[in-house]
């Protein structure tokens, strides 16, 4: 794709994986042109995947706000970070010290401390919020430097929330591994594991999959290394800068209207 134009695409793509904060919607509401895009790439016969590394929103809330603004959501076309840790903690038989939301908290109820008096043996991060405190990231830390894994959902900078910038939960992440000298196992946007299972939960090629988004790094650098074929809207969290930022070969859109123009509808 020309990130300057935005003019044609290496090859059709067979999958629309799509952003949704500052894609679909925003803090004004749904993104003009967005419901009738998703439609029109769903009735050309396009996979649809809506990805997500927000972490305080339950899943179904998250499929039922979405339906409410015109979106059709079928099973499983929903991806979140907070269901991929959930499948890697389970996979890995994990007990995690969770500071998570607590929207998604009743996610990870099961797999608390086992028998005998078990406590945590990994740590959990997302966007916690107000439990992101002094205290509980020192208690996080004494388990990473006792051994434990730090496993993140998602590894975003920052996000815009009623007009104002705020930490996403990247930022405490970084600083947990810092501090413990440990690297983190990340479920979500950017990391190439997420992208992985993404992919493979279509059956398809990375190239043949379409990744929309307005976070330069967590959504179009990240699926451009993965193999995937991106775009960026200029909507949501873009910047001015991010434009030069953009990887050779990636779309840049004004808002996910103009997608039937970038692929030729």
């Amino acid at each position: 794709m020309d990130a300057d134009t935005g003019a044609g695409v290496v090859a059709p793509p067979a999958a629309l994986l799509l952003d949704l904060n500052g894609v679909l919607f925003d803090e004004q509401g749904v993104v003009a042109g967005a419901v009738d895009c998703v439609a029109e790439a769903r009735r050309r016969g396009l996979a649809i995947r809506y990805v997500t590394n927000t972490a305080t929103r339950h899943h179904d809330q998250l499929s039922q706000e979405l339906e409410a603004m015109g979106f059709a959501v079928r099973p499983g076309e929903l991806f979140t970070a907070p269901l991929a840790a959930l499948a890697w903690l389970e996979r890995e038989g994990r007990r995690p010290l969770c500071l998570v939301h607590e929207a998604i908290a009743p996610l990870y109820a099961g797999l608390g401390a086992g028998a005998a008096g078990e406590g945590p043996d990994c740590v959990l991060l997302g966007d916690a919020r107000d439990q992101l405190s002094y205290a509980n990231l020192n208690r996080a830390l004494e388990l990473l430097l006792a051994g434990a894994p730090l496993i993140g959902i998602g590894m975003n900078r920052r996000f815009r929330e009623g007009g104002r910038w705020l930490l996403d939960a990247g930022a405490f992440i970084r600083a947990l591994e810092y501090g413990a000298d440990c690297t983190a196992t990340v479920m979500g946007k950017p990391s190439p594991a997420f992208y992985r299972e993404l992919v493979d939960s279509l059956g398809l090629q990375p190239a043949q999959c379409l990744m929309v988004g307005d976070d330069v790094e967590a959504d179009v650098a990240a699926a451009t290394a993965c193999g995937l074929q991106a775009a960026l809207t200029q909507t949501g969290k873009y910047l001015p800068g991010d434009r030069e930022r953009l990887p050779p070969g990636a779309g840049l859109l004004a808002s996910l209207a103009e997608l039937g123009e970038l692929l030729g509808w």
